[in-house]
């Protein structure tokens, strides 16, 4: 058995804990990779954020076309070259991801660490201040080492929900979908949250004929209401989206795909040359073995972790056990698992001065089209807490650029609390709603009111953040 100061398992926000004043620690890194080629580098850069917006915005320069007669311009979208459009993305990624893993394992930078490709599983419970873990290396050998400090950032990977014949029809997920080889004439999405609008959206526009299905009576139901209905109605004039359908059998056959289900109490087939799965992301904290070293894992499938990132066994905190990123987060975005990332790092070096890392309202983006991208609570949810509150709505066709941009369906929400006048939360669909969100998390974050921003500054006219400007002003 070999011991080391740090076992780090995972690449993804993980691997920015090695550093200079990290380098008389030992550390072991342990990276099973990600997506069926099990690169290096986590799911952000390799599945995730990163080449799903760069083929977002592909998507939406291969879609212009359909909006721009009415502006008195008459372009056509004479081909979507996929495989072009697939090498170019990857191109630019691939490199990234070998690069990455090239420096940790032979630069000397990284003459402390050590890495090895492979799953780390828990063996046993800490004990006499020392975590156990076995490695089941990918070139088939095994290796068991030990160490003082743990830090998990073991990642998710797509969920696969219960429905006979699902895994024998070999649907395809987001780990897979943007590496085929051809586009499908057809495609079922089966999903209705982020992944499944912001690849729908990508679909669509490249030619291939979309169904989005949703077992609730709309998409992106966890969104406000009125942002959720609005995305439905919007993407239903661009796609068939199917809604209150339950699952129950998948069929491959020839000539595709037949997904068997029930709608509306009726039984219900749906066709297509192909099937994506795209209902969510499972914590690894599973392929980790956690509860075999006795780390209390939620309902959900996450490692139960307090506000310091600390791990919890049996509701305490367990010494020297840290996780981070999607393992371990409810919300299971890249800019929490990296500010998770800096509070494991500086409690680690700082245990008398230990950070937390829950006083941030948490933002989220979906890059679907139009955009959606939300903070805090919705409508509903305030109202629920007990508290008086106060809406505004603001719409994109009411202010000067939406104005020219004939945007008739965009709007943002704000809500605050009525008494101390502080923001609950906001809600945005329409363009560049993923920047203008910014703005209402930054006064949430430092906790400013509506009048101390609306009224404070000069907002540019006439441009986007006009927005918002409006929206606040109605609070004021």
């Amino acid at each position: 058995m070999t011991h080391y100061d740090i076992a780090l398992i995972g690449s993804g926000s993980a691997n920015s804990l090695p550093g200079p004043d990290l380098s008389e620690t030992t550390i072991v890194q342990i990276d099973r990779g990600v997506g069926p080629e099990h690169r290096f580098g986590g799911t952000c850069l390799n599945l995730g954020c990163i080449p799903t917006k760069m083929f977002v915005h592909t998507a939406n320069l291969a879609s212009a076309p359909a909006r721009s007669s009415r502006f008195g311009v008459d372009e056509t979208l004479d081909a979507v070259r996929w495989r072009d459009v697939r090498d170019r993305i990857f191109g630019r990624i691939d490199p990234i991801s070998a690069g990455g893993e090239d420096y940790r394992a032979h630069h000397e930078d990284n003459a402390n660490l050590t890495l090895l490709r492979g799953t780390a599983r828990f063996t046993r419970p800490a004990s006499e201040g020392l975590h156990h873990l076995r490695v089941e290396l990918a070139d088939g050998g095994t290796e068991e080492i030990s160490a003082g400090t743990v830090v998990i950032g073991a990642g998710s990977r797509p969920a696969m929900p219960p429905i006979a014949g699902l895994a024998e029809a070999r649907p395809l997920t987001s780990d897979t979908i943007m590496r085929i080889d051809e586009l499908p004439a057809s495609i079922a999405i089966l999903g209705s949250g982020v992944i499944a609008a912001e690849l729908a959206h990508v679909l669509a526009s490249f030619g291939v004929e979309v169904t989005i299905i949703a077992r609730g009576d709309r998409l992106l139901r966890r969104a406000d209401d009125d942002v959720s209905a609005r995305l439905t109605e919007v993407l239903s004039a661009r796609m068939h989206v199917v809604t209150g359908f339950h699952a129950t059998r998948v069929e491959r056959d020839d000539d595709g795909v037949r997904l068997h289900g029930e709608r509306g109490g009726a039984a219900a087939t749906i066709r297509a040359e192909e099937l994506l799965v795209a209902t969510g992301r499972t914590p690894n904290a599973d392929l980790v073995d956690a509860a075999a070293a006795g780390i209390d894992v939620s309902g959900d499938g996450r490692i139960e972790v307090d506000a310091y990132q600390r791990v919890l066994a049996g509701g305490e905190v367990l010494p020297g056990a840290w996780a981070l990123g999607d393992v371990s987060s409810p919300h299971q975005l890249k800019h929490v698992a990296n500010h998770e990332l800096r509070i494991v790092r500086h409690n680690l070096r700082h245990p008398e001065a230990l950070r937390r890392s829950d006083e941030m309202p948490v933002a989220y983006g979906v890059f679907s089209s139009p955009q959606v991208a939300a903070v805090g609570m919705t409508e509903k949810e305030a109202r629920a807490s007990g508290r008086t509150v106060r809406v505004a709505v603001q719409e994109y066709a009411s202010i000067a650029y939406g104005w020219a941009m004939e945007d008739t369906t965009g709007f943002a929400k704000i809500i605050v609390d009525a008494d101390s006048e502080l923001f609950l939360g906001a809600h945005i669909i329409g363009p560049e709603a993923t920047s203008l969100i910014q703005l209402i998390t930054q006064a949430m974050s430092t906790g400013q009111r509506p009048r101390d921003i609306a009224a404070t500054q000069y907002w540019i006219h006439p441009a986007m953040p006009e927005l918002i400007e409006n929206a606040l002003l109605q609070l004021v």
